[in-house]
């Protein structure tokens, strides 16, 4: 089975040499998935256990256990591969409804003129010059304009004058017209529970449930919370340990969550998770309005050649592109209207959605603001809860074992600190006396 992928990234962001409880904060697993995933991985990468005189273990991996991955599992190699051909096809598939939309409009455009100029070539050619030799022809060369070199380069000019150019090119803009620009929101429980360990070790691994409350949803009912049901799930997920205080208040502490393999600064984290609302379009505004009036463009185009093509003889005396056009014509049609009618949902959709992310991050807002402003009795809590606190770093200097190492070699090791230990006592003896 491949390691997993939140695990390697962990491992690579703390330095190489983790615990457990570094792991389960820096990707928000849980303690078990944490601990089976560091054995898995360093028996398959090359990894080294060291054990602390206190028995905790610390994971050591070499800096190239990607490479050794590798060369080993043939599903890396080819999960690799998947995503490089997927970018490029997503890609494809991305910029495919902007190339669609113009191949639509030059169609209808074409086919509309053809009829035109065929239907009033039986009339008299003064009848024709007047009243549709110029008209036929006006609209097609700017439509083309629109989308020549020239006013794209000064269109781009007077958006860059204005700082607000997009880093979508036409294409890709027309995709995040229709359909957005993925959920911003994709990775939200991953963040919740990273959030959620964050807080547990910057407070050394005791924490009250009002500290936790804010990255929380669905707290239950009200005697539920009263119980304080809803931080069963931390505690499992985290291996965490309830303590009552003599006033029957409940604490909780994570012993694997205090146990770190160097010492780091203290986390900097939101006091609440806050939800992303989400967009309609990380494409500019000058995008949006041009992908939209080419929508309109291309429904009524279609509304108009549909009404020249009612009369299936044209068709049938044209042949052709003609003939071809009018084949597809309930395609180009569909297009039009779906390239209109997703845009405009998804828009009412994004404002129901925004209203209960509103909502949300305003509740748990709200309880985070109960810990600006303690009363008496929650920092009787809090200060209960401080005395399980403790932080354990696990440096080079603890280690009595590793697996890097002979054990004959690490003995003598151990024997030499020993007695060098013993060494520097007795010179401080001698001095003292």
């Amino acid at each position: 089975m491949a390691p997993n992928p939140s695990i390697m990234q962990a491992v690579e962001q703390l330095g190489y040499r983790v615990t457990v409880g570094d792991v389960a904060t820096q990707a928000g697993l849980n303690i078990a998935e944490a601990g089976q995933g560091l054995l898995a991985l360093a028996s398959d990468a090359g990894g080294h256990l060291q054990v602390a005189e206190s028995g905790d273990i610390v994971y050591l991996f070499p800096q190239n256990f990607r490479a050794i991955l590798r060369n080993k599992y043939l599903q890396l190699r080819l999960q690799e591969l998947w995503q490089k051909v997927w970018s490029a096809i997503f890609y494809l598939i991305r910029i495919s409804f902007g190339i669609f939309l113009i191949v639509s409009i030059a169609l209808i455009t074409v086919t509309i003129i053809i009829i035109i100029t065929a239907l009033n070539s039986d009339r008299d050619s003064d009848n024709r010059s007047s009243h549709y030799g110029g008209g036929g022809f006006f609209f097609f060369p700017d439509l083309f304009w629109y989308f020549s070199p020239n006013y794209q380069t000064e269109y781009y000019q007077r958006r860059r004058e204005r700082n607000q150019t997009s880093n979508l090119n036409f294409f890709e803009a027309v995709f995040s017209f229709l359909f957005g620009d993925g959920n911003p929101n994709a990775k939200l429980e991953e963040r919740r529970w990273q959030e959620i360990a964050a807080v547990i070790r910057n407070n050394r691994g005791a924490v009250v449930a009002e500290q936790i409350a804010p990255y929380l949803d669905n707290l239950g009912e009200k005697y539920q919370q009263e119980y304080e049901d809803f931080m069963l799930p931390v505690l499992l997920r985290f291996n965490g340990q309830p303590e009552v205080s003599p006033e029957g208040q409940i604490v909780y502490y994570f012993p694997e969550l205090q146990v770190k393999a160097s010492k780091k600064r203290r986390q900097s984290i939101p006091v609440y998770l806050e939800e992303s609302l989400w967009r309609f379009s990380e494409a500019s505004s000058g995008q949006v309005m041009l992908s939209a009036g080419l929508g309109i463009l291309n429904f009524v185009g279609a509304l108009v050649l549909g009404s020249l093509l009612r009369d299936g003889t044209v068709a049938a005396q044209l042949g052709g592109l003609v003939a071809f056009v009018q084949g597809i014509y309930w395609l180009l049609l569909a297009y039009g209207i779906g390239f209109l009618a997703v845009p405009l949902v998804r828009y009412f959709w994004i404002q129901w959605r925004n209203r209960k992310i509103s909502a949300r991050n305003r509740d748990r807002l709200s309880r985070a603001r109960l810990l600006t402003n303690v009363d008496a009795s929650l920092q009787r809590k809090i200060d209960y809860a401080r005395q399980f606190a403790a932080e354990k770093v696990i440096g080079k200097e603890d280690i009595v074992y590793s697996s890097d190492t002979d054990l004959l070699e690490q003995e003598f090791e151990h024997s030499a600190q020993i007695d060098a230990e013993w060494q520097r006592r007795l010179e401080q003896g001698k001095q003292a006396e």
